[in-house]
C-alpha cells in the first residue's frame, strides 16, 4: 500500500494538489407552469430526486414573491455519472466554452435548448426549455472546512484557479476555451 502511494506521489507531485470534480448542479428557473415543465425536464435528464427552491425576495417583473416556488435543481455527486453528463453537455456546446464562464473553483454554462444534448429527444409536454449547469471543482482536504466537529481552515492556496480548471478540461475532456 505504501509503495502505491509513493509511486503516485512521484508521478503527480503532491497528491493534495490534484484537481478533481466535486459535484454537478443542474438547475432551471420558472414559476407555476414553467416550473412543472422544468421539473419534468430535470427528471428526464437525470432520473434523480429534484429539489424545488422557494424565493426569498420579491421580483414583480417575473411575478415572484417571497415563499413562492421559483426554480428547481439537482445535484449529482457520483463520479461516473458526472463524467457521462459532462461529456454529453460539452458535446451540446461543440466542446467550446468561454473563459468568462470559469471562476475560482467552478465552471458555469447554459444550454439553450435541451434537445441539443445527445440522447435526449423532444417531448411535447415539456416544450422548448433550457437549463444551466454548474461544475464545482475541489482539491483533497476540502472536508476539513465542511465538518462540524474540529473544523479546520481551508487555505486560499487550496482553491482551484481558473488556469488549473482550463488545463483540467483540456486534458480530460478535450474542451477548447475561447478567450473573451
Amino acid at each position: 500500500m505504501k509503495q502505491l502511494i509513493q509511486t503516485k506521489k512521484i508521478k503527480n507531485g503532491n497528491i493534495m494538489r490534484n484537481v478533481e470534480i466535486e459535484k454537478i448542479v443542474i438547475h432551471c428557473g420558472g414559476t407555476e407552469e414553467k416550473l412543472e415543465k422544468s421539473v419534468k425536464l430535470l427528471n428526464k435528464i437525470t432520473n434523480n430526486k429534484i429539489y424545488i427552491k422557494k424565493s426569498t425576495r420579491r421580483i414583480p417583473a417575473f411575478g415572484i414573491s417571497p415563499g413562492k416556488k421559483s426554480g428547481c435543481k439537482i445535484t449529482i455527486r457520483n463520479k461516473e455519472n458526472i463524467k457521462n453528463f459532462i461529456k454529453r453537455f460539452f458535446s451540446a456546446l461543440d466542446n467550446k466554452i468561454k473563459s468568462r464562464q470559469i471562476t475560482e473553483n467552478q465552471l458555469c454554462f447554459g444550454i439553450k435548448e435541451y434537445i441539443e444534448v445527445p440522447g435526449i429527444e423532444y417531448e411535447r409536454e415539456i416544450g422548448m426549455l433550457g437549463f444551466e449547469v454548474m461544475i464545482v471543482f475541489k482539491r483533497k482536504g476540502k472536508r476539513v472546512k465542511m465538518k462540524k466537529i474540529k473544523r479546520g481552515k481551508y487555505p486560499k492556496k487550496q482553491y482551484v484557479t481558473k488556469e488549473e480548471i482550463i488545463d483540467y478540461l483540456k486534458k480530460n475532456f478535450k474542451v477548447e476555451v475561447v478567450r473573451q
